[in-house]
């Protein structure tokens, strides 16, 4: 049953091996090769011959990602024990699924009845999204990759891009350790399409372990597609850079806020998001942020604001070496109260009371009507629902996943 690959792209790139003989041995592989099935299914494919019952077949393969050590998977393909024997082994996207442009280095041992054993030449192929031609633009760490748009467009991209990195290098001391690839697709929707299972207010999302950012900027979206592509940029930054065997966990408030921080100067309506949080006493707490934000608009949007704040905050009044040393504290595994004391002698709690003290003596007095009024005209242009009409979520208004 091969329903699920309609209508799907079948690239004819096959990576083929000519015959090889083992020196000593009586196996010869006749075949070897991969098929993509994108976004759905890698499928490799094996045929080999001997004297004897070719018995066992093995594949072997590594994903090109972020690892201390590396990881072999192996796969064995259902195949009937004979002289000449043809299979295959289908990754499934649908339980394991990689993002575009991923790599993946593959290859063979085979074995027959005399025990004689063959291990195939490693092989390498990218999980290309080959419904579109690619063209490829390269600046130091950053490639960009995208189909649509002239070059003022792309170059006007990489430009936000290095802005954000040297606004984070000279702001917070993080940088690249390692090249990072982006997609950029002409819109949300073709960006979904190369996605198995999408949220269907999937605007960008960073594959941070592979260096990999696929993001969907329409051509007359330029202002949002650079705030976005910095956004993913600040997490990919921070998440190479707190790598580590430990298995970095990093509050939320701090994820994002650099996230946002990338992106430059705040956002005109999470201003006024935050400003309304502060008049109303609605602010939420620094321990409550350290977890997954709300799904409910309104508070996901206060939460950004504020966690866009709270780094502005931190970096201000303390300077960029006790980000970058809060960001290696992580890195080695220590918990957020513990990380936050031993760098500015104050724990979540303490970081919550200081910056509300100083965010609300930065908020000039109002009063209500003049406020209400104010509150009620950037409500009205506040992005909503074209069906229902109500606010969207703060991840389709900042394209974060």
């Amino acid at each position: 049953m091969t329903k699920w690959f309609i209508p799907l792209v079948l690239a004819a790139i096959l990576v083929i091996t000519p015959t090889i003989a083992h020196s000593q041995d009586q196996i010869t592989l006749l075949d070897s090769s991969a098929q993509i099935y994108f976004p759905s299914a890698l499928v490799f494919k094996i045929k080999a011959q001997s004297q004897n019952d070719i018995v066992k077949l093995r594949l072997h393969y590594q994903v090109d990602r972020m690892n201390y050590a590396p990881v072999t998977n192996e796969a064995w393909p259902v195949f009937t024990p004979s002289p000449k024997v043809q299979t295959e082994w289908v990754w499934d996207m649908r339980k394991a699924s990689l993002p575009t442009g991923a790599t993946v280095t593959y290859w063979w041992t085979i074995e027959d009845t005399a025990r004689d054993s063959l291990t195939t030449p490693s092989q390498i192929i990218r999980f290309d999204d080959l419904r579109y031609t690619w063209k490829k633009v390269t600046s130091g760490q950053i490639n960009l990759l995208w189909y649509k748009g002239n070059q003022s467009f792309i170059d006007q991209l990489m430009a936000s891009c290095q802005q954000a990195l040297e606004r984070l290098a000279r702001d917070t001391g993080v940088y690249l350790k390692q090249p990072v690839s982006l997609y950029i697709y002409a819109s949300p929707a073709d960006l979904r399409g190369a996605m198995v299972f999408p949220q269907e207010w999937t605007g960008g999302v960073a594959f941070t372990e592979y260096g990999l950012i696929a993001i969907g900027i329409p051509t007359n979206e330029l202002d949002w597609g650079k705030r976005a592509l910095a956004h993913e940029l600040g997490h990919m930054v921070t998440h190479q850079i707190t790598y580590s065997p430990f298995g970095a966990n990093l509050p939320f408030w701090l994820d994002e806020g650099l996230a946002m921080y990338a992106e430059g100067k705040p956002d005109p309506y999470l201003e006024s998001v935050l400003q309304k949080a502060i008049t109303q006493h609605n602010l939420i707490s620094v321990r409550s942020l350290a977890s997954p934000f709300s799904a409910l608009p309104e508070q996901a949007y206060i939460s950004y604001a504020e966690s866009q704040s709270l780094i502005a905050f931190l970096i201000q009044n303390y300077g960029r070496d006790k980000m970058l040393q809060l960001l290696n504290l992580f890195k080695e595994g220590s918990t957020y109260d513990e990380a936050l004391t031993q760098v500015y002698g104050f724990d979540q709690d303490g970081l919550d009371a200081q910056w509300q003290r100083y965010i609300t003596s930065q908020t000039q007095s109002q009063s209500k009507v003049k406020y209400d009024y104010f509150w009620e005209k950037v409500t009205e242009k506040a992005p909503r629902n074209k069906i229902t009409g109500e606010p969207v979520t703060a991840n389709v208004l900042l394209g974060v996943d």
